[in-house]
């Protein structure tokens, strides 16, 4: 038998290359496939993701459609006094409860300007809010400006209070209301004060807050201005969209009828609002408005709020939404404006 002798050196090199070639395929192919599973991994995640924020966005769309049928509150001005008064007030909650309607909202203190106008018809009015309640089964809600208003609106079993403008531009009121509420668990909306002060709006809400009330929410109702409009009251969306960024689970409704001041433009400001994400809408109504004593022009019959409200669309508020988009947009140039004007009288200021 002839035996193998051993292999020249340059086959010890071949071999030597050929284990290199094959380790560092084996790595190649282990990279490729970490690789194709991080790919992989990564896809499922984003499709996770995805599915999360469809659901989600499904979820708050409903919950927004929830909110704008829960919180659909209707006005109501009451019409004089005595019996005349408790039967507007009572047809007019007859004709809503028939609609569908939930919340029924009438002002029994009415704070105006000077002296000499209707100022509401008070304590009186809360027999008749209790009829209302016992007939048609709404909840039932007023505002308040004193401690006393509180007490006898907790008396009478109100389900929810209102904290008006002029009283919200009141910090001393507003601590009065916070004070009387304390250890009480009821729902209280606050609107914002009559001048567009954020941070007058915050505080009230902080002294609710910190009179341990946890059911607050916000009511946009437009601001007061010099300048001519074709609103009542300007809406400056920035300020309560700036509410919700501060406090993103804060309940915020709008009020198109104060803000719009005409039953004409109660539409595209209810549309408006449902376009920038509120969560729905208070608006003034009355069997028959010719006939109040207050707002008149800008209240509307229960059979017209319902067209009104039928009309709305509630849109998926979303990235790729375009209308959303130029609203925002809109909004955002807007303060854009406004920071410039802000700077610019800063700086002719600081000339003087």
């Amino acid at each position: 038998m002839h035996g193998i002798g051993p292999l020249p050196d340059g086959a010890h090199v071949s071999t030597g290359v050929l284990v290199i070639l094959v380790i560092v395929l084996v790595l190649v192919f282990a990279a490729a496939l970490l690789l194709i599973w991080r790919l992989y991994t990564d896809s499922a995640r984003r499709a996770d993701e995805a599915l999360r924020m469809v659901e989600a966005e499904r979820r708050r769309t409903a919950d927004q459609q929830a909110a704008l049928r829960r919180y659909e509150v209707a006005f109501a001005s009451i019409t004089g006094r005595g019996e005349l008064g408790e039967q507007v007030l009572v047809e007019t909650a007859r004709s809503l409860a028939a609609e569908g309607f939930r919340i029924y909202r009438a002002g029994l203190w009415k704070p105006r300007t000077k002296p000499g106008g209707f100022e509401g018809i008070g304590v009186e009015g809360l027999a008749w809010l209790k009829e209302v309640k016992k007939e048609t089964g709404m909840y039932v809600s007023t505002e308040v400006a004193t401690a006393k208003h509180v007490y006898e609106c907790l008396k009478a079993g109100i389900d929810v209070l209102w904290v008006g403008a002029r009283t919200t531009a009141n910090p001393f009121a507003v601590q009065e209301i916070a004070d009387a509420l304390k250890g009480v668990d009821i729902p209280v909306l606050v609107k914002n004060p009559v001048n567009p002060d954020l941070e007058l709006w915050i505080g009230a809400l902080e002294r609710l807050n910190m009179a341990g009330l946890k059911k607050i929410g916000v009511i946009h109702r437009g601001f007061s201005a010099y300048v001519k409009s074709k609103y009542r009251n300007v809406p400056q969306w920035q300020l309560p969209i700036e509410i919700k960024r501060r406090f993103p689970d804060m309940l915020m409704i709008c009020d198109p009828s104060h803000i719009s001041g005409k039953r004409e433009y109660i539409q595209e400001v209810s549309q408006q609002a449902m376009d920038l994400g509120f969560d729905g809408l208070i608006i003034e109504s009355h069997i028959c408005p010719e006939i109040a004593l207050s707002d008149a022009a800008q209240q509307v019959t229960p059979t017209s709020l319902r067209e009104i409200l039928g009309k709305l669309i509630i849109r998926d508020i979303d990235s790729e939404n375009i209308e959303y988009k130029e609203n925002i947009d809109e909004l955002r140039a807007q303060i854009d404006d406004i920071d410039n004007d802000i700077l610019e009288l800063l700086t002719r200021r600081m000339k003087v």
